[in-house]
């Protein structure tokens, strides 16, 4: 490592609240699906900064958005009206097919605590005191890390030290209708959140027909569904909102990641059942919806939306799960892969669970980037976009990868 990425890294060893682990490498630009380092090396990127990058980077529509609203308006908050969001609104409404309103903000996180405040809001509106306010949520999954939302996010270790966590929130395993139905059964709940994929999880995706049991319970108890596509969403799966495979209409879809492409935005969906809810100051955001993130979300929106990308994605989600499977075959080293199109998990094999983080520093080293999903499954995202020439180097380099992380010690795979 050269003598300036040690000063820099010692930058955040010193400043930063030690809350990550970055990877022991300093990032300096990207082009598509391959990023590149302060020292020239370059890497194929699998994890397009956790489905952020949809579109890869550096994408020239993208960039044109931003520089071109950046020379005009870059914040009015929203004392006034400015063009971008405004669009940005009427397209996603559009392209969800069942929402009325919309709410943008700037980060997933956002979106569910706006979601989960629209929930208890719209129940109180019915009369509902507030122990009849219940959302239920599905161990595995997270959505997101303010007090609300990581009580939401059924997984203690996200909790643990934070409490006293908020009340109001039911887990239950994931995929199972049966103790859903029990769930509902004290005549409480308000709503039931779920990830279509629940990505922290370990990309677990949900059940062929479950979702449409859940929207079928929320229906006979009088609750709302709200899903939580931050992750999942636009083109991830293969098509622009992954609640479209699970043929169910939704009353709430919270979005964020790769709507802005690279850029912080989230957005929170509304079908007519609680379009109304919420009036003038029941809400809000300095930032959210500023012209610049709305202006390369509405790029985004069009790009990952579009038949090209969209049959990009199916395309390469088979020749992902093929090299994948090519290099168990040679190796043995998952127990399954599972996901939707470009969101695929990789579960270890025993006796390699536990080392989804160690296989990461070795696939680094070897010029591939990509994520895990716990400590026992490999999560691969890499751009929507990404070429056939860059995945089939990716799939080279993760098999070098492999190789070297069950070689012997001492021994050169």
């Amino acid at each position: 490592m050269s003598s300036h990425d040690t000063a820099l890294i010692d930058l955040a060893r010193r400043y930063w609240l030690p809350v990550y682990r970055p990877r022991e490498l300093v990032l300096d630009h990207g082009r598509g699906a391959r990023l590149w380092d302060t020292q020239g090396r370059d890497y194929v990127d699998f994890g397009a900064g956790i489905a952020v990058n949809g579109l890869g980077h550096q994408d020239p529509d993208l960039l044109d958005a931003l520089t071109g609203q950046a020379h005009k308006l870059w914040h009015s908050s929203n004392v006034f009206y400015t063009e971008p969001p405004l669009k940005l609104a009427g397209e996603l409404v559009e392209a969800s097919g069942f929402a009325e309103r919309v709410f943008l903000c700037n980060s997933g996180a956002e979106a569910n605590e706006a979601a989960i405040k629209l929930v208890r809001r719209w129940a109180a509106a019915q009369g509902r005191e507030a122990g009849r306010r219940v959302i239920v949520t599905f161990r595995g999954s997270f959505h997101g890390r303010t007090l609300a939302t990581v009580t939401a996010t059924a997984q203690p270790k996200y909790q643990e030290g934070y409490e006293p966590l908020p009340g109001g929130f039911r887990y239950i395993d994931f995929n199972d209708v049966a103790a859903l139905e029990a769930a509902f059964a004290p005549g409480d709940v308000a709503a039931v959140m779920l990830e279509p994929v629940q990505g922290e999880g370990g990309v677990r995706p949900a059940a062929p027909g479950f979702l449409r049991q859940v929207r079928a319970l929320c229906d006979r108890h009088d609750a709302l569904l709200v899903l939580d596509e931050i992750q999942c969403g636009m083109g991830r799966t293969g098509t622009l909102f992954a609640y479209v495979q699970d043929e169910v209409t939704p009353d709430i879809v919270t979005l964020a990641k790769a709507l802005g492409a690279g850029f912080p935005i989230g957005a929170m969906l509304v079908g007519h059942r609680a379009a109304e809810i919420m009036q003038v100051g029941a809400h809000g955001s300095t930032f959210g919806g500023n012209p610049l993130a709305a202006a390369v979300a509405r790029v985004a929106l069009a790009k990952l939306g579009s038949p090209a990308v969209l049959l990009n994605v199916g395309r390469q989600a088979d020749a992902l799960r093929q090299g994948l499977a090519a290099i168990d075959a040679e190796f043995g080293l998952f127990e399954e892969v599972r996901g939707r199109g470009l969101m695929l998990g990789a579960a270890l094999a025993e006796p390699h669970r536990g080392k989804a983080g160690a296989i990461l520093d070795v696939a680094a080293a070897h010029g591939v980037l990509l994520l895990q999903a716990g400590p026992d499954v490999l999560r691969l995202l890499p751009p929507l976009t990404i070429t056939d020439g860059e995945l089939a180097d990716g799939l080279d380099r993760l098999r070098s990868a492999l190789a070297a992380f069950l070689a012997p010690a001492g021994e050169s795979p």
